[in-house]
């Protein structure tokens, strides 16, 4: 059983959704390295709604929301800097080096703002109902998501994990960001290690835990969940 779990355990608390690409970038941070936690499902369908307590933390509304004693952390590579600070697992997400941590940063960033962003662009734009914005939000989403595709692949230098073999918070960040994108966008047969990666991706057991937590959320995709993954 995972610490999340079991009730009475958890310092920790995190406002999110288990279908969010964010909350899952911070729930597989949290699995890694079987960090205790109580997840505060902001799905309305919940028995128990946590809206109020998570609005009035955070009113700009986006998740997930850490709640660590007194202290409120927003931003998902934030949330990952701040548990390697207060609460370091087995797993150093952010290496010690400055230089490497750099890299790790840099790679990160790139998963949230060009393969990330490009898909919640299609998805924002398929959740308006018109047809219109939704085919020009997926042909903009496809543009940006082949060139990060074709960047990613050839910088990939036969590394295990993004920044080397280190699993990092850069993984972190690709997982969901390479989940969603590959639904969005398929990656093509002609990026391999891209393929690969993502295939290791799922594989890794803290991240699988965060899609099994997704999986019962599918149906609110609104492009069309593939059947696979």
């Amino acid at each position: 059983m995972n610490p999340a779990t079991k009730p009475g355990a958890a310092t920790l608390a995190l406002y999110g959704h288990p279908f969010s690409s964010y909350t899952q970038k911070v729930l597989t941070a949290l699995y890694e390295n079987g960090t205790p936690f109580e997840l505060r499902n902001l799905d309305p369908a919940e028995p128990v709604s946590h809206s109020a307590d998570w609005l009035r933390r955070w009113p700009l509304a986006k998740f997930p929301v850490l709640v660590d004693g007194d202290r409120t952390v927003v931003e998902s590579s934030i949330v990952i800097e701040h548990l390697q600070l207060a609460h370091p697992g087995p797993v150093p997400l952010i290496p010690h080096d400055p230089a490497a941590a750099l890299e790790v940063r840099f790679m990160d960033r790139f998963f949230d703002l060009h393969v990330m962003a490009p898909v919640q662009h299609a998805v924002n734009a398929a959740l308006t109902g018109d047809a219109d914005r939704r085919a020009e939000g997926v042909a903009w989403a496809t543009d940006k998501l082949e060139k990060a595709y074709a960047w990613l692949e050839g910088a990939w230098g036969g590394r295990t994990w993004a920044t080397g073999e280190p699993f990092t918070m850069a993984d972190c960040a690709a997982a969901p960001a390479l989940f969603y994108a590959d639904w969005t966008h398929p990656i093509a047969a002609t990026y391999p290690q891209l393929r690969a990666y993502r295939a290791r991706l799922l594989a890794r057991p803290s991240f699988a835990q965060a899609v099994e937590g997704g999986r019962p959320y599918r149906h609110y995709f609104p492009l069309g969940a593939p059947d696979r993954d």
